[in-house]
Formats: C-alpha cells, structure tokens, sequence
C-alpha cells in the first residue's frame, strides 16, 4: 500500500524557501567535495534547481532563510568528531578565519555560488547563524522563522542525507509542515551507499510532501492554492 502524500498549501504570510548549504564546497567543480556530489549535482541539475527556487520565491515575495555551515579555527578544537564531521575538518571544508573575519572568504569553499549571490545579498534574504553539524538544532533557523511567524517551509539545499534531512527531522519536530524539493539537493555517492537514494526514502517517509523543482515553483507561484503531487 502506498504511503499517503499529505501536500502542503503554501500561504505566503506564513511560508517560507529555507536553502541549506548553498555553497562553493558543496556546489562548485572547485568545491572540495566534489569528487563525492558531483556525479549526485549534475544528475538532478540541482544548481539551477535551487537558482529557479530562489529566483521564483524572489519574484513572488515568498521570504527566504539560508541555513549556511561554518566552521572557525575553535571548531577544530573538538575532542571528538562524527565520521563526516571528521572528514569535514580533515579536509578544511567551510573553513573561515573566524566569525569576525571575511579574510580571504570571497570566492572560498564557504562562500555562496557566485550565481545564487543577488538572492542572498539582495538585503532581504534572511541568513542565519551557520549550523556546525547537520541540523538547526546549533543555529537561530527556527528562532528567525518563528519570529517572521512562518510555520511551513520549503526545503531545499545541500546535502541530501545529511544537513537537508536534519533541518527536515528538526523542523516536523518544532512543528513545521515541510515540503522538501527533491531534484533542487543531492548528496556523496561512496562504497558504503547513494546518500541521495538514501535521503529520498526518508522525505517520502516523514516529509508533509516531496516535490520536484517544476511542483515547488508551481505552488510558490500559486501562493494559497495547494499542490499535492503523485505519490
């Protein structure tokens, strides 16, 4: 039997496009995990995706949070590490100087895609304090959401499996409804699994609906009206 797909009405006093991550080490050929997401990027085309998310909530007036990842010389003071947090520092992912100091950050692994830059530096855009794992559970996301009065969101951004599913699980447990934008992230593709199939089941499982990037901008677009696409 096939799970229900709930949908979601977007109301655009209380909705909001939450991008995670949407930055040069994840999204840019330089980016030091591209060897990993790139084959995962280019299959779902997910730098235009999330360019035609932002875009699409720009021209209609849908706000828009960025939940960015950081990481500054005290964080690689940790004693312990999970395996992507490891992996993470290992190789100077999202590295600044300091959370003071812009010092050699334009066009680094922690910046913005230069495309995706007029959206977020537009002075609307609100972005957030950076998460330092996965989740929003380390930044002020749901305190700048609750603020605004948003209680539904649009989530997209990288990765799949992990910072995109984490903002996903946090978000349904502060009690947002979430559709996630499922062609508009990807994720690392190793020996030990797709990170990307692997996050598709959990949306399907826990999401109040999964979307492709056609399906969001329609229902942005519609701003009220309900989109609920086939399971």
């Amino acid at each position: 039997m096939a799970l229900p797909n709930p949908g979601m009405t977007i109301d655009i006093n209380h909705t909001a496009l939450v991008i995670t991550d949407p930055q040069n080490d994840f999204l840019s050929p330089e980016g030091v995990t591209w060897g990993v997401v790139g084959e995962s990027v280019e299959e779902n085309d997910t730098v235009d995706n999330i360019e035609t998310l932002f875009r699409t909530a720009k021209a209609v007036g849908l706000p828009v949070f960025v939940s960015p990842h950081y990481y500054y010389p005290s964080d690689h003071g940790w004693q312990f590490e999970g395996t992507l947090e490891a992996l993470m520092h290992n190789i100077g992912m999202f590295d600044r100087k300091g959370p003071l100091n812009l010092e050699n950050f334009k066009g680094s692994g922690a910046d913005w895609l230069d495309r995706y830059k007029p959206f977020i530096e537009d002075g609307a855009t609100v972005v957030a304090s950076p998460h330092k794992v996965y989740g929003p559970e380390s930044n002020d996301l749901v305190l700048q959401l609750r603020k605004r009065s948003v209680d539904k969101v649009v989530l997209a951004g990288m990765s799949a499996n992990l910072c995109v599913e984490s903002h996903m699980r946090e978000l349904l447990e502060q009690g947002f409804e979430v559709a996630v934008v499922k062609d508009a992230t990807a994720a690392a593709k190793l020996p030990e699994g797709d990170g990307y199939r692997a996050a598709m089941v959990n949306f399907r499982y826990m999401a109040n609906t999964v979307w492709t990037t056609t399906e969001a901008v329609e229902a942005i677009r519609r701003s009220g009206g309900a989109l609920q696409p086939a399971a």
